[in-house]
């Protein structure tokens, strides 16, 4: 079996930029195709003549069950196959807890984790056909720490925890093994602009971090890559903490 047969294909929410973007290089550097799925028509555009033949883009929106549904009844019909799904979409709005509004609140919920959650239910069937489907779900440091201004964010990253511990021990006698990645602060084009906004300050964020840096994408992306291949068989219901050491920072010691 060929590297390409071994990797097969995957499925990346958010995989126009960022990390997402980041792993589909990375899973297609190792012989394997992918489809993006993304909110952003210009960013998929751009992201598929990046990459090349070995990647498909669809405009996705995961806040809608049955555009949802419709690109993963794309990848049967035109991939045929599906063996590892990346939930990466995912926004970010800052704001103090007491003036986050429903609308925003709810909306942060459904992209972020009620979107993960339409997205593993529709790629079920075809990760229960494959010899052994493989889902990496994004959590984040705002899974397992407190961060001010960010109420939203935080309850749905510590949310995807959740779900993926539950999928994990449910979707196992399937053949299916279900993780997650927690990036620390990662420079991307999000990151870059809430700095530049104002809405976000490195500094401390660097301090607090043992490492004393952002990652950059890349990092992330090899982390995900592993809990996306084969080479973690035996790894199931694990948040893997990729984040410097940020969440066992003993500085105030």
């Amino acid at each position: 079996m060929d590297i390409a047969e071994q990797n097969g294909v995957a499925a990346v929410t958010g995989g126009a930029s960022g990390i997402g973007l980041a792993f589909a290089r990375r899973w297609i550097d190792s012989g394997g195709r992918v489809v993006l799925l993304d909110l952003s028509e210009t960013a998929l555009r751009d992201a598929q003549r990046s990459l090349g033949g070995a990647a498909r883009g669809m405009r996705v929106d995961v806040t809608d069950a049955s555009s949802v549904a419709g690109a993963f009844a794309g990848i049967r019909d035109i991939e045929g196959r599906l063996d590892a799904l990346v939930n990466s979409a995912g926004i970010a709005r800052p704001a103090p807890s007491a003036e986050v509004t429903d609308a925003d609140f709810s909306l942060m919920l459904d992209i972020h984790l009620t979107g993960t959650m339409r997205c593993v239910r529709a790629a079920y069937p075809l990760l229960k056909e494959g010899a052994g489907g493989r889902i990496v779900n994004i959590a984040s440091v705002a899974a397992v720490t407190g961060m001010p201004g960010r109420i939203s964010y935080t309850t749905a990253k510590a949310g995807i925890g959740g779900l993926t511990r539950t999928l994990a021990v449910e979707w196992a006698k399937d053949g299916i093994r279900t993780n997650a990645v927690g990036p620390g602060y990662v420079r991307t084009a999000l990151t870059d602009a809430l700095i530049a906004q104002g809405q976000l300050d490195d500094a401390p964020i660097k301090a607090r971090t043992p490492l004393g840096r952002f990652a950059e994408p890349e990092e992330i992306a090899e982390a995900i890559y592993f809990l996306a291949s084969e080479a973690s068989s035996y790894i199931n219901g694990h948040v893997l903490m990729a984040d410097g050491g940020m969440t066992v920072d003993g500085s105030w010691y």
